[in-house]
């Protein structure tokens, strides 16, 4: 039976790490990492997700601000916000919930954040300075996905790793990460043929592809390590449940280690959310 790589115990660690590391920065600087939040609309979701992030916020000492915009605020509307907290000294991070209402353009809104202080990692500089190994921001969930690989697998040098889904948001970067730490990497996605034979081949699995359930017992290698990205809403049994992109019940027996859904990746993406302010709030106090 696998391992259970605990999302929550690991996010508090980092958290834990990014309140202390506050109180240093507050001290040697006499100025509080700021993160502005920007809401768009009334995504049920998207307020739970800010919500959440405002108050992993506070709890390490930052200062964090809100801007709610109404739902068909305009393109101009928006990216005049985003100028103004560009240029605001008082704010490190500036994240924009994604997604945004249709209307509006979610590329142009990511170019517009100052690169260094796209704390979501997803600005065109950023991406490019990740492909080419260098320092940057790195997008949330694949830095937590990084920090719980190492603590179950210290020195990921030679392993094969799959990562199925081809995303900015998850997939590429992740892929990048894994190269940097000089796995073999392989990215697999809806078009690929043989998937599953690839993926058994895999010692490390990284599933965000977005389907309940895709992953099978049989794709996996006994004693590979499983992080599951995926938080599928379905219908069991006439209940709602959160499952992940792996099946977990019938992966667990066979791979070493695994996240679970809920309780897995997610907690991690708002302690790394965390540590990429204070790193953003770094680097802008170094400049300054």
């Amino acid at each position: 039976m696998a391992d259970l790589i605990d999302g929550k115990q690991i996010s508090q660690q980092v958290i834990d790490e990014v309140a202390s590391e506050v109180a240093d920065f507050k001290q040697q600087y006499d100025t509080v990492p700021g993160l502005a939040v920007v809401l768009v609309g009334e995504d049920p979701a998207s307020h739970v997700y800010v919500r959440n992030k405002v108050k992993r916020a506070n709890e390490v000492g930052m200062k964090s601000i809100e801007h709610r915009l109404p739902a068909d605020c305009s393109q101009q509307t928006l990216n005049r916000l985003i100028d103004d907290l560009n240029n605001d000294p008082e704010v490190h991070g500036i994240l924009v919930q994604l997604p945004l209402p249709e209307h509006l353009n979610e590329e142009e809104v990511i170019a517009a954040i100052a690169a260094d202080k796209d704390v979501d990692g997803f600005h065109p500089l950023n991406v490019g300075a990740l492909a080419c190994g260098d320092a940057s921001l790195i997008p949330c969930t694949p830095l937590g996905c990084m920090i719980m690989l190492k603590q179950v697998c210290a020195d990921l040098s030679g392993k094969n790793a799959v990562v199925i889904g081809r995303s900015n948001i998850v997939g590429k970067p992740m892929a990048a990460l894994l190269m940097q730490a000089n796995c073999t990497v392989t990215v697999v996605h809806s078009r690929t043929r043989d998937i599953e034979e690839i993926c058994s081949r895999a010692d490390i699995v990284v599933a965000a592809i977005g389907r309940p359930e895709f992953v099978k017992a049989d794709w996996i290698k006994p004693g590979a390590i499983v992080i599951d990205v995926g938080i599928n809403a379905i219908e069991r049994d006439g209940k709602r449940k959160l499952v992940g992109d792996v099946d977990f019940a019938a992966v667990e027996p066979v791979a070493s280690a695994i996240t679970p859904v809920p309780g897995g990746v997610g907690p991690m993406t708002i302690a790394c959310l965390m540590k990429n302010t204070l790193t953003a709030a770094r680097g802008l106090m170094a400049k300054s």
